[in-house]
Formats: structure tokens, sequence, C-alpha cells
């Protein structure tokens, strides 16, 4: 491959080159996009923290570089060295000059990369998932999830939790196995992938007192809304001694975590996502008096008579039953009227988990909440907190048709120390698809499982 002499250079990524203007670095990354303009080379490199434009001026460097340049293919792989400068007409930007290039592979003209800068349809670029991911845009999600992740994980670190992993294997749902993958395990055994970890974080608080659990999830629905994924991440928070209002102020506060650290860190990203960060901004902006306002509470109630009214103007197309759950319009309509996640809690018990508490003042109704994203991205965190009655938790599991000998190690934990505890779940995926603000789940993760995708 064609090497110019170079010089030992300060080894830098694109994300941190604003340190370095007027200074000479060095990149590793590979070619995104090249433009000519006669004797004016215009190269985009990428290396994975960002893009970043070179000049390279024909009477500036060697013929040999300039030539090798102009003939690189997209994505063949390189080293670039430059003198970084902030660009003329915005110096939050910086721009390359380029003086040094090793090329580490060359991709041949015969075998061109994929997937070219121009559209693509949605079927071609989910076979190529594992190129489409070097986009700048599918980059980009992915360093904001990842902060995601980590702001989360962070937050319950730092409050006192212990993270504590749950089984993947289970014997075992948590709402019944219509919608869980099943497998043989030894023997005559059968084993579920699980749908979430809760029912073990439960036995986990009662040993430590604030615990989290955070792994992969699995659901067979069948469903293929732009909402869900077979497979994704959910991280589970429970706590003993927490009622519902203590985990509507959990969920707030974790909320407000995450996107306070997105906002910190990815201001270019969502910029080159598309994301305008004003309605970020909105969910943390202060009062008046300067203290972070409270996101919005919602009883179920409230939010069916809200539903009705909208269909009476015409702005839904059918009208919502009383004591059915939300469908996803239901869900859009209600976050789209909140600049903030809205609150919505106490919900028919009918159409509930077996193991959420009622409420004493009504018990037809549980104690529970779903926090609906605003811009209409509906349900991102369900939680509630959960029966602690032994005698009233058997009564459930038998009434959902489930088997007692499956449960009884759960109902062990309201026969031995049994408290009060509340905790809730929330999915990574439907929250980068709120913060991102995107159209469709299959984005949010790296190789997405669908219910007709598992390829790659």
């Amino acid at each position: 491959m064609p090497t110019t002499n170079t010089t030992p250079e300060t080894l830098t990524t694109i994300a941190s080159i604003g340190q370095h203007v007027g200074q000479t670095v060095t990149l590793r990354g590979w070619l995104y996009n090249l433009r000519s303009s006669g004797k004016l080379l215009f190269p985009t490199f990428r290396d994975g923290t960002g893009t970043i434009q070179g000049i390279v001026p024909k009477a500036a460097v060697s013929e040999e570089l300039f030539e090798t340049l102009k003939n690189l293919t997209l994505e063949s792989s390189l080293i670039v060295s430059g003198t970084v400068s902030a660009h003329p007409k915005d110096p939050a930007i910086f721009e390359l000059q380029v003086t040094a290039l090793t090329v580490t592979q060359r991709i041949p003209d015969a075998t061109p990369f994929p997937i070219q800068l121009k559209e693509n349809g949605p079927d071609f670029l989910m076979e190529h998932r594992h190129l489409w991911l070097r986009t700048p845009r599918q980059s980009a999600i992915l360093r904001v999830r990842a902060t995601i992740m980590r702001a989360a994980a962070e937050y319950f670190d730092t409050n006192g939790f212990f993270r504590t992993d749950p089984p993947i294997l289970t014997p075992n749902a948590c709402e019944g196995t219509s919608e869980l993958f099943e497998m043989d395990y030894f023997g005559d055994d059968k084993a579920f992938l699980t749908q979430s970890g809760q029912l073990y974080v439960e036995a986990t608080a009662m040993a430590l007192g604030k615990v989290y659990s955070f792994g992969p999830t699995f659901r067979a629905e069948k469903s293929k809304t732009r909402r869900h994924l077979t497979e994704f991440w959910m991280i589970e928070p429970e706590v003993t001694y927490l009622d519902l209002e203590g985990l509507m102020q959990l969920a707030d506060d974790f909320l407000s975590h995450i996107v306070t650290r997105v906002l910190e860190s990815h201001q270019a990203d969502l910029k080159v996502i598309g994301k305008d960060i004003t309605k970020l901004e909105a969910v943390i902006a202060p009062g008046p008096d300067g203290e972070r306002v409270p996101f919005p509470k919602l009883s179920y109630d409230e939010a069916h008579q809200m539903l009705l009214d909208a269909h009476a103007k015409g702005l839904l197309e059918n009208a919502h039953t009383y004591g059915d759950d939300f469908g996803s319009p239901d869900e859009t309509y209600i976050s789209n009227q909140f600049s903030k996640p809205v609150m919505v809690h106490r919900y028919p018990a009918a159409v509930k988990a077996f193991y959420m508490q009622p409420d004493p003042a009504d018990p037809t109704k549980a104690l529970c909440v779903d926090v609906l994203a605003p811009e209409g991205y509906g349900e991102i965190i369900g939680g509630s907190q959960r029966v602690d009655d032994y005698d009233l938790l058997h009564s459930r599991i038998v009434a959902h048709n489930l088997p007692l000998d499956a449960f009884q190690w759960y109902l062990d934990l309201r026969k031995y120390g049994s408290v009060p505890h509340s905790g809730f779940g929330m999915g990574i995926e439907r929250c980068v698809a709120w913060i991102c603000g995107l159209d469709h789940v299959r984005e949010t993760i790296p190789f997405a499982r669908t219910l007709n995708r598992i390829y790659p």
C-alpha cells in the first residue's frame, strides 16, 4: 500500500480534535466520503467518535499522496496525519490539513462498499446492518445509546442500589407463558428465555434493600409495530419500603438524570441524528423558582377522559373504552400533550399483572404507573407497588391460572418477612428511540431482532 513518510505525531480521536487546533495530529480510521474540485480534495474521515473533513491542496502535498487519496475507495481503512484548523465560518467545526497518509486496506474497485451515499431502502439497510452501523447517523445513535446505558447504571450505582443479576433461563413467566420463547431443558423439563428479571430482583431486594438488574430480555409476541423488538435490554430497580408515590419520584429523578447526561455529552451527535435538543432541554427545564419541574401525573380516569374528549373533537379515530388498557394511538395522543414524560397511574387492576398491589382507596385499581415519553413515543417505563400479602398473592396466582408450584419460591418472599416494595422496568431501546427521535426501534440496538429478522 502507498505510504508517505511520517514523523511521530499526537495520536488523537475526532471527538477530541478540538483540543489540538494548530497542532499536527494523527487519526486512525476510514474514508467516509471524498469530493474533488480540480486540484483540491475534500476527504471526509471517520474514526468511530465522529467525522472530520480533510483539506488536500495538490500543491501542498506529494504527488503520490494526492493520487493515492484521489483514487481511494470509500470505507478503505487508513492512518492520516495533518494540522488541525478551525472552520473559517464556524469555529466549533474543525478541519484537517492533510500532510501524510498510510492506507491500511484499500477496498477494490470491483467490490465497492455496499452502502453508498445514496438512498437505500430499510430492508436493504437491515440486511447490511453490520455495515450500516458505520454511517454517521447510526454511529451517533449507538454513542447516545452507550451513554444512556451508562447513565442508567450510574444513577443507581450512586444512589445506594446494588446491581444483582437475575437468570436469563427461567422455569416460569412473570405474566404467563404466551409471549415467551420456550426451550427444552435437561430431561423433560422446559425453560423459558426471561421476559423480565422482576420476580428475581424482588428476592434480592429482600436481602439488600435497594437493587437493580440490567440485562437482555425476550418477548415472543408477534408484533410488527415500530415499538417492538423480540430481544431488548431492560433495567429494573426494586426497593423495599417504597410505595407508589416514592416509585414515581424515583422514575422522575432517574429519567432526568439520563437526559442530563445525554445533553452534556452528545449535542453534536443529536444534531447528526436530527433531534431537536430543545425538546430534551424542556424535560429538565427548571421552573420560576429555579428548581426542576416534576413530571406531570394523570390518573387512569383522567387519561381516559382526555381520550374521550379527543375522540369527540375528531382527534382520535376510536373512542377509548373504560377499563381497557391504552393502545399505541392512545399513548401517542396522551404523551403528545406534554413536553415532559407523563405518568399515568392507577389503572384498572383487571388489565394489569397479578403481582400489582390494589389501591386501598379503590381495590378495583392497581397501584401502578406507566411513564409515557413526550413527542408521541408512548410507554418507556412500567412499574408498580407489589402485592406484599401472602394470601392475596396466592389467590392472584390461582386466578390467573398460573402454576402454583412454579411460583412457590415467589410466595415464600411474602411468607418470611414481607414488606411493602415497589419497582419498575425501562426498556433501553424505547428510551433511545425517544431521546434520539427515531421513527423505528430497530435503529436503537446494534442488531435488531424482530418478528421477521434474525440476520445478520
